[in-house]
């Protein structure tokens, strides 16, 4: 009876930025994913993970709530098989309805109909190559700004403490329209814009300034350059502001693909 408590019993998680890149990441031998893999594999296995993604903006705050997600193929111009890869993680409507009960400040729409898209899925299928642990995910509600953002993510704090792991995919600096599509596997090139970018706000990763990360275009040309738009951003944001005071966080994967895309992730806890 003893051992049955301790593996029921939820353990706190981390909470996880993963900078995600192309999609071909999961298909493509890369350094990057075995990382991925690594880090899943030392953490507890979670009851469930609750993704926020890049690759879903509305203009309010919505969930997966389908019992199946399918996957979603949301990109063109790839090779046929990452159209036929599939990760058929079953969904966690029942944590959505109680994520809907309990967010303050913003509704939450449930959405029957929404899968799993490459920024959630491409990332999974390394962690949990099996499919087998429940997935939801969070939409980036655009009319919320970067700190109400903040203040929805903190109400997630709980499901940390029953075993749920909050996961965000994007990129810290993330500027597609000037990749060097010659160095894409060339993980040590960089652009020197991209780089002093990259420096600054992991500085402030590391000091938890939370209030110079949410107003990122006020820290100059490199950083407005590193980060065009917001949406691959934010999900840092909302994993950053799930750390309590003095909690300890990982950075890792600080390499870059095409001199513009920084493949940086971090860990909270």
């Amino acid at each position: 009876e003893t051992a049955m408590t301790t593996t029921t019993t939820p353990t706190r998680m981390p909470a996880l930025f993963i900078g995600h890149g192309s999609p071909m990441l999961a298909i493509e031998p890369n350094g990057f994913t075995p990382v991925w893999r690594q880090v899943a594999d030392a953490m507890p296995r979670p009851r469930a993970v609750v993704c926020i993604s890049a690759h879903w903006e509305s203009l309010d705050s919505a969930a997966t709530a389908a019992e199946a997600p399918p996957t979603i193929h949301d990109f063109y111009g790839f090779p046929p098989a990452l159209y036929e890869l599939q990760y058929p993680a079953p969904g966690q409507p029942a944590l959505a309805a109680e994520l809907q009960g309990r967010q303050q400040g913003a509704p939450l729409r449930l959405d029957q109909a929404r899968g799993l898209d490459h920024g959630c899925w491409a990332v999974l299928m390394h962690m949990y190559p099996e499919a087998d642990v429940p997935v939801l995910q969070l939409s980036l509600p655009r009319r919320l700004d970067a700190r109400q953002q903040m203040a929805l993510a903190r109400q997630l704090r709980p499901l940390r403490e029953q075993g749920v792991l909050i996961l965000g995919s994007g990129n810290l600096v993330h500027n597609l329209r000037l990749v060097d599509w010659a160095h894409m596997n060339e993980p040590d090139y960089g652009f020197d814009w991209a780089r002093s970018a990259q420096r600054k706000l992991l500085d402030l990763v590391r000091a938890g300034d939370l209030e110079a990360l949410a107003d990122y275009p006020a820290l100059g040309d490199d950083v407005r350059r590193a980060v065009p738009t917001p949406e691959h951003f934010l999900p840092l944001l909302w994993v950053l502001a799930l750390r309590d005071e003095g909690e300890p966080l990982a950075i890792f994967n600080t390499e870059f693909v095409g001199g513009s895309l920084d493949m940086s992730c971090v860990q909270v806890g």
